[in-house]
């Protein structure tokens, strides 16, 4: 089905000349709630529950192209498998011509007060599955490292306040994209390098392929902690473990791709300025 339909690319959706990354987030999230009321069981009657709706487990993406200012996008949005709790989703966006922009895999886990996972209703799992489509999308990034044990490792801590929560009172899924960027900006101003400098006709440092697991959500005032691990440093591509981890325990964990693309938004290598912070 279609979740989001021709939403034309605003000032605000920017980084830059191009969307910021945290808006494939959002656009999922979107999507998702798009999908739980066409088929039944929406996030209001989840949240009036005390329960955390349609909780990421795995999210897999792969962006082909960054939309920019003019782009107008739609989302399609199909379950692919069904379990007694989950549901997992495949997100395709295109532009107003049909460009494959980008495509994600997504298992959902309804959660509930007490942290277990809470069973589909017998109808909307038998609706979720009769809908379901056969589909394999290849996304998320490589996992092989470069066999170079200097490369570095980085870490920034964020307080969880009022502007990062969203309904369910725990950090907004948009913002987990934005904390691990704001970690890389703070390493590479450490290293002397600014962003701003590095940007012209090139957009350094893009997530572009990602795979993260949940397996706790951020609660309301905690402290996040991102560490970050340089796995390898390609011209193409800077892979990075991520760990997001709050009270002692991890939250998230995954591989995250940056790469670098055009004031267009189609993918070109880094300069070597750019891979120099995490080489020297």
């Amino acid at each position: 089905m279609q979740t989001i339909a021709n939403h034309r690319v605003r000032f605000g959706d920017l980084a830059g000349s191009l969307v910021h990354g945290a808006k494939f987030f959002d656009w999922q999230l979107i999507s998702t709630q798009e999908v739980a009321m066409a088929f039944d069981y929406p996030f209001e009657e989840i949240l009036a529950a005390d329960g955390i709706p349609y909780a990421p487990v795995v999210v897999s993406t792969s962006v082909e192209r960054y939309p920019t200012v003019g782009d107008t996008i739609s989302v399609e949005t199909v379950p692919r498998s069904v379990g007694d709790s989950s549901v997992e989703l495949v997100y395709k966006m295109v532009n107003s011509d049909g460009e494959h922009l980008a495509t994600a895999q997504m298992t959902h886990v309804t959660i509930s007060p007490t942290g277990t996972a809470v069973p589909l209703p017998e109808g909307v799992r038998s609706t979720f599955t009769d809908a379901c489509v056969d589909c394999n999308p290849t996304v998320g990034p490589s996992t092989e490292t470069s066999g170079n044990k200097e490369l570095p490792s980085f870490s920034s801590t964020f307080p969880i306040r009022s502007p990062y929560i969203e309904g369910a009172e725990l950090a907004y899924f948009e913002e987990y994209p934005r904390f691990a960027d704001i970690a890389l900006e703070e390493y590479l101003s450490e290293q002397g390098m600014s962003i701003t400098e590095l940007q012209g006709e090139k957009q350094p440092y893009r997530i572009r392929n990602w795979n993260w697991e949940f397996k706790a959500p951020v609660q309301f005032e905690s402290t996040l902690t991102v560490t970050c691990d340089v796995l390898a440093v390609e011209r193409e591509t800077i892979r990075i473990a991520h760990e997001l981890s709050s009270n002692g325990q991890t939250n998230i964990k995954g591989v995250t791709e940056y790469g670098c693309y055009n004031r267009s938004g189609t993918p070109v290598p880094f300069d070597e300025a750019m891979l120099t912070p995490f080489t020297a």
